[in-house]
């Protein structure tokens, strides 16, 4: 977050790619020109400064669906929510703090409808009422809540929402509801306040704990005295989840002792045989942690400090919710690891610190951010003391640190219950390196995932075996010369005197030749004054023919098995979509599906043998008679045969990518 916009770094994992770098794409969300006016009746006041990412799944496009939003609020703006929808632009979608200052006058700044009529503006307390009552803290974002509703045709279909909650400086809390996909402000369901009554708020954080398939949810609130407390939440609206009857003290001592980060962890209990809530709280330089089990008896919470971690207050602390790791730092610039370890009654912590000094240098760490899957560890570090002096400007820099191996990324995508890559790029992205680096796929690999087809046939272990090939593809084939983007600088202009007609012909092909063989003799230079292992990595030249023809027959193979792999998955999506089709025949929208080309195509390969889809195929076609449902061009209505899988090709020409 800087002064006038906000710079969101993004991981992907490019297959195209063959470098062995790490992909980071950045864009920046700009500030908004207009000063924030708060709706006391006074003058402009400037807000702290925040950014909090909504869970995966809340965009309205596809591609948005894993980092759609970003909610901020920042020292000059507003409370407001953003979409990259695009992924180059984005998009202001709505302003809360405009929205909860209208709430706020209309109801004449009235905490209740019981409450008596205030002061007026002109008495300073008033005034310091109705700021802390629109200045926010802290917010979050909750899990997203699914239920099911029932259409008019007795049909269910998963509705789903997401609450924010926003923690002002008073300690009352507004908990937002938006309905997904969110478009704007009339997704907004509905807005309710909480009183917390925590003096001196300082941090928030959701608590979703789920058992015996019953799902709960609160808040736990942190104050700057050193407090900490779980509030209930009210989700009457939202059938299926639960909340607390009143609320739980995690914290009750007022040891001056700020709460700055809190993280909420679910596990699940090896001796208790039960899933559980971990809790953790950064209190100065302690680790303040909770675990919160519910039990026959009823909810148990046992509670315990961390020590002996930091010699400086925690700054930042960040938790991997795979495993349930916690890692803290301090602006000394050590960050420390602390993994918990159940025993019969409740945990304790098994604390190491991570010698990043020896790759850094001497730093000082402002914060710390872990990868959704774990792999990576994001820091973000300026220059330290040298000889004893501070230095005269701060660079800021953020730093990646490997968590885990390849064999350990390797293992944790073939065990994943997430079940999608997208989700997974940081685990992804150890396996690209790895295979860039050593040209082949490790064997052990290889057999786990043929053993995973082979016991499901899940279309997930199909997708992860398509991207091992491609990244193989991708490491056999010879690196360009040049950046792709560069533009070319060979002259394409032609002298006049240099026309066919003004010169002899003959000198210009000798003239040609001659050229030609020093531009040849130049690159053979290059590339035998190359001493990596470049070599390797790249097809052999044509004065090689003995080494150019395995390797080209090796190119030829994995591409076969590209194919193989893409045909299977083609397959696997055509018969789901059949059998949509099957089952909702009477939905307009399956009508621009074409029906007949899809089952002519599976039907077509004599060598396809699945019975699943014959059968399927047979109902379908006996149930469509005579209909074709065609698939028809949008630039001249022509109707698009189904002849390839990968595009369709209407009479005049137009091509479209399937």
């Amino acid at each position: 977050s800087a002064a006038r916009s906000v710079a969101v770094l993004e991981q992907l994992s490019d297959v195209h790619s063959g470098g062995q770098e790490m992909v980071i794409h950045r864009t920046a969300v700009p500030a908004p020109a207009a000063a924030c006016l708060l709706k006391v009746r006074g003058p402009a006041l400037l807000l702290p400064g925040l950014l909090r990412w909504v869970p995966p799944g809340c965009g309205g496009a596809p591609r948005a669906s894993s980092s759609c939003s970003l909610q901020r609020c920042r020292g000059a703006t507003r409370l407001t929510i953003h979409a990259n929808l695009n992924r180059l632009q984005w998009v202001q979608l709505v302003d809360l703090t405009d929205i909860y200052g209208e709430r706020l006058y209309e109801a004449s700044y009235k905490l209740c409808k019981g409450d008596t009529p205030r002061g007026e503006l002109e008495d300073f307390p008033e005034f310091q009422r109705r700021h802390s009552m629109q200045t926010p803290v802290r917010m979050e974002w909750s899990g997203i809540c699914t239920t099911q509703q029932v259409k008019h045709n007795n049909e269910c279909w998963d509705v789903g929402s997401v609450l924010l909650a926003v923690l002002f400086e008073n300690g009352h809390i507004a908990v937002w509801q938006f309905q997904l996909p969110f478009l704007g402000k009339e997704s907004i369901t509905s807005c309710n306040t909480i009183e917390s009554g925590i003096n001196s708020p300082s941090v928030l954080s959701w608590w979703e704990y789920e058992h015996n398939n019953r799902k709960m949810s609160g808040l736990i609130v942190g104050s700057a005295f050193g407090p900490v407390k779980i509030l209930p939440v009210n989700l009457k609206a939202v059938k299926g989840y639960f909340t607390l009857r009143q609320p739980i003290v995690l914290w009750q001592e007022m040891d001056q002792l700020p709460v700055h980060s809190i993280k909420c962890i679910p596990l699940y209990h090896p001796y208790q045989k039960c899933s559980c809530s971990l809790v953790v709280a950064a209190r100065g330089p302690y680790v303040f942690w909770c675990l919160l089990l519910i039990s026959k008896a009823g909810l148990n919470v046992h509670n315990s400090h961390v020590t002996g971690l930091h010699s400086l207050p925690i700054v930042s602390m960040t938790a991997d919710k795979q495993n349930g790791t916690v890692y803290t730092c301090s602006s000394d610039g050590k960050v420390r690891q602390l993994i918990p370890i159940f025993t019969d009654i409740a945990l304790k912590f098994e604390h190491q610190l991570l010698k990043l000094s020896e790759v850094f240098g001497s730093v000082r760490t402002h914060g710390i951010a872990v990868s959704p899957c774990g792999a990576y560890l994001a820091v973000i570090t300026t220059e330290g003391m040298t000889n004893g002096l501070h230095p005269v400007n701060k660079n800021y820099q953020v730093q990646f640190v490997t968590l885990k191996t390849f064999e350990e990324a390797a293992a944790q995508l073939l065990e994943s219950s997430v079940q999608n890559l997208f989700r997974q790029v940081d685990l992804t992205d150890l396996v690209r390196w790895k295979i860039l680096k050593d040209k082949h796929i490790p064997q052990f690999l290889q057999e786990a995932l043929d053993k995973k087809i082979e016991s499901c046939g899940s279309t997930y272990f199909w997708r992860f075996k398509l991207f091992l090939l491609r990244i193989l593809y991708q490491s056999m084939q010879k690196a360009p010369s040049e950046v792709m983007w560069k533009p070319s600088h060979e002259d394409a202009k032609i002298l006049i005197s240099d026309s066919p007609g003004m010169g002899s012909t003959e000198d210009d092909q000798e003239e040609g030749t001659s050229k030609q063989a020093r531009k040849q003799s130049l690159c053979d230079t290059g590339k035998g004054m190359d001493i990596d292992d470049t070599a390797d990595d790249s097809l052999p030249q044509s004065s090689d023919v003995g080494g150019r023809e395995p390797m080209e027959e090796k190119l030829l193979e994995i591409q076969a098995q590209i194919e193989a792999v893409e045909m299977h998955l083609t397959r696997e999506h055509m018969k789901r979509v059949l059998g949509e089709v099957y089952l909702h025949t009477w939905i307009t929208e399956n009508t621009s599906i074409p029906t007949r080309g899809v089952c002519d195509f599976l039907m077509s390969d004599d060598g396809y043998e699945d019975r699943t889809a014959r059968v399927l195929i047979g109902h379908i076609l006996k149930k469509m008679n005579k209909q074709t449902f065609p698939e028809h061009c949008s630039l001249c209505k022509e109707i698009l045969p189904f002849t390839d899988r990968k595009q369709a090709v209407c009479s005049n020409g137009h091509i479209w990518l399937r």
